[in-house]
């Protein structure tokens, strides 16, 4: 699965954690991956992304740091800016040999993404070109607060546009102050065509909080209705 969001700070790494975290109380071989990360410390094995690390350690299948985070860029800017500066081109091929060889390495790959949808992934390139790559149902993240119905529902829009195939949908009460913030979440429920898998509270670490079966079917089911593209076969 394809975790984004609304916006950049609003929670896709805490879901993509409880995701991972639910899949491997399961029992099942989970593990995250980062594929282009920007604002990564200089460490003695290499460029770091604190997001890669969170993913490692909620998950519990290893793999090579590489496989994880592809591509990973020190300042904490656009990423595509970023491999600009650094004047690396991000292709789509390299993460797809990354993320193939977690897959087969595991029974499920979250992957998160950057920033919000139409964050751009590289000079060119979007995440939707990424996403319609590896196939992958897309989860969102909605981070709940002031002006979060017209945000997740632009990016509802924008995600179907694309061709991708929305799965559901994550809550997280990134403002613990929000007025009528149960109002907006049935707002939600009632415009967003994809279940809502779950809330995350605020200041809680991200603690399971999905069915992991179910939350496999629907991925699953969502997969078979997508629509196919011509391109790689995995």
């Amino acid at each position: 699965m394809y975790v984004t969001g609304t916006d950049t700070g609003i929670g896709k790494t805490r879901a993509s954690c409880a995701l991972l975290r639910s899949f491997a109380l399961a029992g099942k071989r989970a593990i995250g991956m980062k594929p282009v990360a920007s604002g990564c410390e200089v460490t003695a094995h290499g460029l770091r992304n604190d997001d890669a690390l969170q993913l490692i350690a909620a998950g519990n299948v290893t793999a090579a740091y590489a496989d994880i985070n592809p591509y990973a860029f020190a300042d904490p800017i656009a990423p595509h800016l970023a491999a600009a500066d650094e004047g690396v081109a991000i292709d789509l091929q390299t993460i797809f040999e990354a993320y193939r060889r977690l897959r087969q390495a595991s029974d499920v790959v979250v992957v998160e993404g950057v920033g919000g949808w139409c964050a751009p992934l590289g000079a060119q390139g979007m995440q939707a070109d990424l996403v319609r790559a590896l196939e992958l149902p897309v989860v969102l993240v909605v981070g709940l607060r002031l002006g979060c119905l017209n945000h997740a529902l632009l990016s509802v829009r924008a995600i179907e546009a694309d061709g991708c195939t929305l799965a559901g949908w994550i809550g997280n009460r990134i403002d613990a102050d929000m007025l009528r913030a149960e109002g907006n979440i049935d707002t939600l429920k009632s415009r967003i065509d994809a279940p809502l898998l779950g809330i995350l509270e605020h200041g809680t670490a991200p603690t399971p909080a999905f069915d992991p079966d179910c939350l496999l079917r629907r991925l699953a089911h969502a997969h078979r209705e997508r629509p196919r593209h011509v391109g790689r076969d995995h």
